[in-house]
């Protein structure tokens, strides 16, 4: 809203208007006003959510310090949400399909996590919303957004070409027109374009429309898969909070990188027109994020809640998925990937050993993965010797490590081919 404003005040040069055409300056103003949002007016909802006595409901797993949390605060993703929506709207080219899609992807995960969250809360039942619907949500987004990029003509791409000027020099270029195409970046290869059409070679003259197909099929399982691993990992004070936090800056980088077309013929990927007008939702959302981890960190006087969880690992799905970076998220997201495994393996392991020995065994210690380092003694497949218990604040510092160690991993497989 402001930045028309602003263009109106520039068109009747009004000193300073000019200042909203810059990505940069609404992008910082995003940032601090997320973060003025998060911290300042977070702290009253915080305060009428204990009014109403929206308090966690706490399992006892015998885990240290967890009965304390008891009553705290949830349904804090309201915060996140509400810190994400206010900057974008306010700075952000609402005409912009890429931020339009964005703003579409948080409030319709928003409201899934909120019933959710409203379910277990009202009804004080800790399951919530069915598994079903979850995954129902999230499907239904993953096809919004697959069937948006197919259909919407202003979602296009260049693609990028070396020219070998001689023995030992090669010039980096992108082509001049703009092109339809089911494109994406994959690491580790010379030509790091991927078409998913090359999967469909056998479809013929159909073999583009299979590759968007195909593509609609990879979009509703990244958003599945990254919105539950980030509900898996808000386990401990701040470790969602900070891991997505961490996640959205190098997101923003690449974001900015991949929509000037100096920088993404430096790096050699596609550049992908008006799409850094992404880097403005980025900002409001590490803003957010930051400001809801004043409250969050240990120990947490508020918790997100599927409100928060949800709508974060989804949207990290989709701001990927957008700037064609979806075959990275293993690496960048590795920490939702690997806590999503570690409840698959120690599952399908316990259904197994059942089976066969009649009493069901344990690789982990306990699962989703952090807890595994809280729990004292040893695992009951891999380690035999025992270990002492990790105190939480150093779980989530480490795994935030891990988190900026992948971050800067995912910028280097660009240039390792």
């Amino acid at each position: 809203m402001l930045y028309y404003l602003f263009q109106y005040l520039e068109q009747i040069d009004f000193p300073g208007a000019g200042l909203m055409n810059y990505l940069t300056f609404r992008s910082g103003v995003a940032l601090l006003l997320s973060l003025f949002i998060a911290t300042v007016i977070g702290r009253r909802i915080i305060d009428r959510l204990q009014l109403m006595q929206v308090g966690e409901i706490v399992r006892d797993l015998g885990l240290e310090g967890q009965m304390s949390k008891k009553g705290t605060p949830t349904m804090g993703g309201i915060i996140i949400i509400i810190s994400i929506l206010v900057p974008c709207l306010l700075v952000a080219r609402l005409d912009n399909i890429y931020m339009i899609l964005m703003l579409v992807s948080t409030v319709w995960l928003g409201s899934l996590g909120f019933a959710d969250d409203y379910i277990k809360v009202a009804h004080h039942d800790k399951d919530g919303l069915k598994g079903k619907f979850k995954i129902v949500g999230q499907v239904g987004l993953g096809l919004i957004v697959g069937l948006t990029m197919y259909l919407s003509p202003d979602i296009v791409m260049r693609e990028n070409m070396e020219t070998r000027v001689s023995e030992h020099e090669i010039v980096v270029s992108h082509k001049t027109e703009d092109i339809k195409a089911a494109q994406t970046t994959i690491p580790f290869v010379k030509n790091n374009n991927f078409d998913y059409a090359s999967l469909t070679k056998w479809l013929g003259d159909h073999a583009e429309t299979g590759g968007w197909v195909v593509f609609i099929l990879v979009t509703i399982f990244v958003v599945a898969a990254v919105s539950n691993g980030a509900n898996l990992t808000d386990g401990l004070d701040g470790l969602a909070t900070g891991t997505s936090a961490i996640i959205g800056v190098a997101l923003a980088i690449m974001c900015y990188l991949g929509g000037n077309v100096i920088y993404s013929s430096y790096l050699n990927i596609m550049y992908i027109p008006e799409s850094s007008e992404l880097v403005v939702f980025a900002a409001a959302f590490i803003g957010a994020t930051i400001g809801f981890l004043w409250y969050n960190s240990y120990p947490a006087q508020v918790f997100m809640g599927d409100t928060g969880s949800l709508t974060l690992g989804g949207l990290i799905a989709v701001f990927a998925i957008l700037i064609r970076k979806e075959l990275l998220i293993p690496i960048m997201c590795a920490i939702f990937l690997v806590e999503d495994l570690s409840v698959m393996i120690q599952v399908a392991y316990f259904k197994y050993t059942k089976r066969k020995t009649g009493t069901g065994r344990r690789i982990f210690k306990m699962t989703p993965l952090h807890h595994h380092f809280q729990v004292q003694g040893h695992s009951e497949a891999l380690i035999k010797r025992p270990a002492n218990a990790i105190p939480e604040p150093k779980i989530v510092m480490r795994f935030c490590i891990v988190a900026i160690f992948l971050a800067a991993l995912t910028f280097v497989t660009l240039k390792i081919r």
